[in-house]
């Protein structure tokens, strides 16, 4: 390539699974050049073929780079391919973008001998090591998904960084919880400027002051005191909120198909799970807070006894632990049914009845595994699912893109409970701050149909919960 960069503007080489990982990855460095050596692309057409996720992507930068190069001359090639041409680039930057530089000639330089790793890894290594000697003023750095790529370009004194674009939010500690524990003194300073009225069974508040501009919709607000105070953000607007005081569901005759709330996270969730107004409930955990269960026992008493949907739809990412058991034999339900270990113990759970006989529970059992269907997620493209309670379990595992797919699904009267645990994420690529779960949960805070909680406190067993703490 010749040397038309200036020195103001970084150049950034890509790695294949950045490319991946996000097909529009070319049009997220803003004003920056991008640069793609030729084995990259040799990487690519490899990975076109199937009807995986990856391969669809891989499709979709064929093409956006063959936008790019249509019509184009060698000269341009040679001198840059300015972004902004494509007129249907999937970012709404207007302002100055980049040009994209493809390997045209040979770049050599030399590694150690010992250098370990696959060809196409050092080939790529070696490229960045000779642009840097070409273009001494021009900041060039690789974008690599792979951290072993990254070390390696550290080793050899190249600036290497992560794809940051796809990430959420820079630190998952930052994530919205959901809830927030009001001030011990709340009634005292605020007591005078709240009005309460009662709807049927349902008691409001509402509160103008300058605090609630930190609230979101659906929000769970309590005060750590005898009180005992628990209510919901039904709506907040600048300074002003109505809050629903929330339903109790640790008490017994308020169960939900036989399961009560033992904590306060617990009974928000199934206050939001049963509440018809919310469309979209996200609920975050480690093992053992129930979210399996609250999310079926909230969907077996909407479906059977209220008949507000007609069945309860469960899928999950098929990641495996261990080794991967190969091709499974049968339906999509009973290949899907390795998978659902945990729904078919909660619902084992759920169908118990220590007062009925083996025939009776049986019969109940065939009644409630007739409501519920497992689905795979391979097969959720094109469909519309309506009046069915969706739950997406091991939603962690899910990139955003998967997961716009998976919520984009929902018809009229369907309700979509997305469960997962940020710390078991199996995906390659996906940590805390870029899984898809993390996105929705940030994306949806603000809207009055979506509900969030995270889950604290185990109640799986003693056993589970030190394994948990301890491990």
């Amino acid at each position: 390539m010749n040397n038309p960069l200036s020195a103001d503007k970084k150049l950034f080489v890509l790695d294949t699974n950045v490319l991946m990982h996000d097909p529009a990855a070319i049009f997220r460095f803003k004003e920056h050049n991008i640069f793609i050596p030729m084995i990259v692309l040799e990487e690519l057409d490899h990975a076109k073929k199937g009807l995986t996720e990856l391969a669809r992507n891989v499709r979709q930068v064929s093409r956006f780079l063959d936008d790019l190069i249509r019509d184009a001359s060698q000269q341009t090639i040679n001198d840059g391919l300015p972004l902004s041409s494509i007129k249907h680039r999937p970012d709404s930057d207007t302002g100055d973008s980049g040009r994209l530089y493809f390997q045209t000639s040979a770049l050599t330089a030399l590694l150690p001998e010992s250098m370990p790793g696959s060809l196409a890894d050092n080939s790529i290594l070696g490229i960045v090591l000779a642009l840097t000697k070409k273009l001494p003023d021009v900041n060039v750095i690789l974008v690599s998904k792979d951290i072993n790529m990254r070390i390696k370009a550290a080793t050899l004194e190249l600036p290497a960084e992560d794809y940051h674009n796809d990430q959420t939010l820079d630190d998952i500690d930052l994530l919205y919880s959901g809830s927030m524990v009001l001030d011990k003194d709340f009634w005292t300073l605020h007591g005078s400027k709240m009005d309460s009225w009662k709807e049927k069974d349902r008691t409001f508040y509402r509160l103008e002051d300058p605090i609630v501009s930190a609230w979101y919709p659906n929000q769970y607000v309590y005060i750590q005191d005898e009180s005992h105070f628990e209510a919901i953000v039904r709506s907040c607007d600048g300074h002003i909120a109505v809050l629903e005081l929330a339903k109790d569901y640790r008490s017994k005759r308020n169960n939900v198909w036989g399961i009560s709330a033992r904590n306060r996270e617990q009974n928000f969730a199934l206050n939001v799970l049963l509440d018809p107004d919310i469309d979209f409930v996200t609920l975050l955990g480690t093992a053992g807070t129930g979210k399996t269960l609250l999310a079926l026992a909230a969907g077996l008493n909407q479906t059977l006894e209220k008949k507000s949907y007609q069945e309860i739809i469960m899928t999950r990412e098929t990641m495996p632990v261990g080794e991967d058991i190969g091709f499974l034999p049968g339906t999509e339900e009973e290949k899907m049914a390795p998978w659902m270990g945990a729904l078919m113990d909660n619902l084992e759970l759920l169908s118990h009845d220590a007062e009925q006989g083996e025939w009776e529970q049986g019969a109940a059992s065939n009644i409630i595994m007739s409501r519920v269907k497992i689905r795979s997620l391979n097969f959720m493209r094109g469909r519309t699912f309506l009046n069915r309670f969706l739950i997406i379990d091991e939603a962690q595992n899910l990139t955003s893109k998967q997961m716009k797919t998976l919520i984009t699904r929902a018809g009229p009267g369907t309700k979509i409970i997305c469960i997962g645990n940020l710390s078991q994420i199996d995906t390659p690529y996906l940590t805390a701050t870029t899984s898809g779960l993390t996105y929705v949960v940030d994306r949806f805070k603000t809207w009055p149909h979506g509900a969030h909680i995270t889950l604290r406190r185990g109640e799986r067993s003693r056993l589970a919960d030190y394994a948990s703490d301890i491990l």
